[in-house]
């Protein structure tokens, strides 16, 4: 997985530097969501691993896909993949493209789950603790899992704050299991 990671960086980092030049960060996110959707569909597939179509090929049939959602400059950005033959990187190279977009913007996507719904105040409590301690603007979306018992477990990029009852719980029978 991290070699498909290495190999989309350049790309991502590509797509990025051209969509802040321009002014149009904001526009490339949704460009690159639909090409990486549209790359995971099983005709997509079939076409990109397809040995016997040329790149231009390739490249132009997918963008026939989109057409209407994709800017110029992200048709050219298509044609760069296919000919390099990277066209299957684009949904890493989305991914990437959201992390480099969201650290410009110091935002950072955070993930609530409760055990119960959570009420306005407890979300926008939630949500300014979060901007503190990440010293980041934060997006927060809000999922509810009753199997959590009480509590909520927080994902925020690579941090997982697990506050649920059953995570605690957890820790406990293996706190007990050690000793």
């Amino acid at each position: 997985m991290a070699e498909i990671a290495t190999l989309a960086r350049p790309y991502a980092n590509a797509a990025f530097d051209l969509a802040r030049s321009s002014g149009r960060l904001t526009q490339w996110s949704p460009m690159l969501a639909l090409l990486a959707r549209a790359v995971e569909t099983d005709q997509v597939k079939q076409l990109v691993a397809a040995p016997s179509l040329a790149p231009a090929v390739k490249a132009h049939q997918l963008i026939d896909i989109v057409r209407e959602d994709i800017d110029d400059r992200c048709r050219r950005f298509v044609n760069v993949l296919a000919d390099n033959h990277r066209l299957e990187l684009l949904p890493e190279i989305a991914t990437q493209f959201e992390a480099l977009k969201a650290e410009a913007e110091k935002t950072i996507d955070v993930e609530i789950t409760a055990a119960v719904e959570l009420t306005d105040q407890q979300v926008d409590s939630y949500t300014e603790a979060l901007r503190q301690r990440f010293d980041q603007d934060v997006n927060v979306s809000v999922g509810i899992d009753p199997a959590l018992v009480g509590g909520a477990v927080i994902r925020a990029g690579d941090t997982v704050i697990d506050g649920s009852v059953r995570g605690r719980l957890t820790r406990l029978v293996e706190s007990l299991q050690r000793n």
